[in-house]
This record gives structure tokens, C-alpha cells and sequence, in this order.
């Protein structure tokens, strides 16, 4: 393909995501009431959630509709994102990367129900510190975007293992190179998942810091069993 090829293929991969994309908003915006319902049941009753602009309730629904809409067009984003790289790829390179691509789809769903986990504990936790002198007016909008931010990020940052099997693809790790630096690896998991996590629980980053762990476990041995 020439380039003016490949800018029209890459093009044609965009629109069909970005239409994805806009089909799962329009779901997401139809179920906003039911979907601020779910998202807002980890506070407590009495921590009612207030807005301070006219369009805040507007910029919310809309808010959630864009992260619902990606969360449901994910399956079409990562075959659009297949179909343009794999025409690039050797018979053998297609064969072996093309189970990664319900494995990324798992891993980004797993992130985010690690965050849906994560989040009642950490709003339990921050919300623990009012006191008579310090009484909580929660915002709508800063907390729905606190939220759907989370759950993005935790679905992003799960795929790390694909990332890791890809840079062993191309030589910069080994499964011996990971096994060696696990006491770093551990450590470092133990204190980006404190950082990351919203809260200063014990439980969330416990949570995060264990997935992420089993997650590099399975990643030396997928690595190690393809003989790097």
C-alpha cells in the first residue's frame, strides 16, 4: 500500500471507531439516570451530591454517556486498531498476537471492575475525616469526574501485561531479566499502588497492588513459555 493508502485505511479504522464510540455514548446518555445511580451508591445517604453551574447535569450526563460509550465500543476499538496493524504482520507475527486482542478487552474490564471495587473504600475513607467543623458539600460534576477518571485509568493501566509480552516480542525484556528484578518490581508495584489509589484505606491499594502483582506473575510466564 502507499502512504496515501495507508492515511486512507487508517482513516476508514478512526471513523469506525469514533462511530463506535458515539453508539455506546448514545446507550450510556439513555441510561444516564440508572448508570448516576450505580456510580453514586458507594457514598453514604445523607452525602447528597449538589451542582453549581446550570449545565452541570447536562455536562455530567454527558460526561458518563462518552466513558459508557468507549467502555462498550472497546471490542470494536481493539479490532479497528487489529485490522490496521495486522496487514503489516508476518503469517507466524499475526498468529501470535492475534489472542492478545480478547486478552486486552479482559484486561481493561478487569481494571475497571478492580476500580469499582477500590471506590467505596476510598470514598469511605476520605469522606471519614468530616467532622462537625468540616462538613462535606460533594459536587456533582468533580465527583463524576473523579469516577469515570478512575475507572479509565484502572482499565488503561491493567493492559501493562500486553505491554511487557510486546516488549519481549522485541527483545528489551526476557523472562530471566523479570524474575531477577522482582524484588524491585514488588516494591515499586507496592508504592505506585498506594500513590495511584484515591484513598488512604488499606484495602484499595492492597487490591491494585495484588492484581498487578498476579498480573506480572502470569506476564513472566506467558513470556517464558514462548521461550524468551
Amino acid at each position: 500500500m502507499t502512504l496515501v493508502d495507508h492515511l486512507g485505511e487508517l482513516r476508514t479504522r478512526l471513523v469506525r471507531s469514533v462511530l463506535a464510540v458515539v453508539i455506546g455514548a448514545v446507550v450510556g446518555f439513555f441510561l444516564g439516570d440508572r448508570i448516576v445511580e450505580i456510580l453514586r451508591s458507594p457514598l453514604p445517604i445523607s452525602n447528597a451530591l449538589v451542582f453549581t453551574s446550570i449545565g452541570d447535569p447536562f455536562a455530567i450526563r454527558l460526561r458518563i454517556a462518552i466513558v459508557t460509550g468507549i467502555v462498550l465500543a472497546m471490542p470494536v476499538l481493539l479490532y479497528q486498531g487489529w485490522a490496521f496493524v495486522s496487514p503489516g504482520l508476518t503469517p507466524a507475527e499475526r498468529r501470535a498476537a492475534r489472542p492478545w486482542i480478547p486478552m486486552a478487552l479482559f484486561f481493561f474490564l478487569f481494571g475497571v471492575a478492580i476500580a469499582w471495587v477500590v471506590l467505596p473504600f476510598a470514598a469511605q475513607f476520605l469522606l471519614s475525616f468530616s467532622s462537625d467543623q468540616l462538613q462535606p458539600l460533594l459536587t456533582a460534576r468533580e465527583y463524576f469526574d473523579f469516577v469515570s477518571t478512575l475507572f479509565l485509568a484502572f482499565g488503561l493501566l491493567m493492559e501493562f501485561p500486553i505491554v511487557l509480552v510486546g516488549l519481549s516480542r522485541v527483545g528489551v525484556v526476557t523472562s530471566g531479566r523479570l524474575r531477577s528484578a522482582r524484588r524491585m518490581v514488588i516494591l515499586g508495584i507496592a508504592i505506585f499502588s498506594t500513590a495511584a489509589t484515591p484513598g488512604g484505606d488499606l484495602v484499595s491499594p492492597t487490591v491494585l497492588g495484588l492484581s498487578l502483582y498476579v498480573l506480572f506473575e502470569a506476564s513472566i510466564v506467558l513470556i517464558r513459555r514462548s521461550g524468551r
